[in-house]
Parts: C-alpha cells; sequence; structure tokens
C-alpha cells in the first residue's frame, strides 16, 4: 500500500529575487519561518496558468481599501 502524498504549503514573505533563465522561473525569499526560500516554475506553463490583468485588478482593489 502506498503512502499517501504529504501537501507542502509554505508562505513566501519578503521576496527578494525573481529570475527567469532557460525555461524556468525562479522567486525567492523567506518563509513563514524567516528562511530563505526558492521555488521554481516552468515558465510556459506559469504564463498559461497566470492571469495577470486579474492579478492587477485584485492588488488595485486591496489597495484602494488601505
Amino acid at each position: 500500500m502506498k503512502k499517501p502524498i504529504k501537501e507542502i504549503q509554505k508562505r513566501m514573505n519578503d521576496i527578494n529575487t525573481f529570475q527567469c533563465c532557460e525555461g524556468e522561473i525562479y522567486l525567492r525569499g523567506k518563509d513563514e519561518y524567516g528562511k530563505d526560500f526558492t521555488i521554481c516554475f516552468d515558465a510556459y506553463d506559469f504564463l498559461e496558468w497566470v492571469d495577470i490583468e486579474y492579478i492587477k485588478k485584485q492588488t488595485i482593489k486591496h489597495i484602494e481599501k488601505i
């Protein structure tokens, strides 16, 4: 019997580095415990999946409430 796959949940704070190289996107910052944390995405999948205009609209709404 296979062990269930444990989902990893992390929060990235203080994003300080962005890099796109050879079809991959890297974001680096601090995790919820203040430790360095890097996440890597396939650039092509990321662009298909992320809706930049929606993110902009939602961010503007949030800023206007502050």
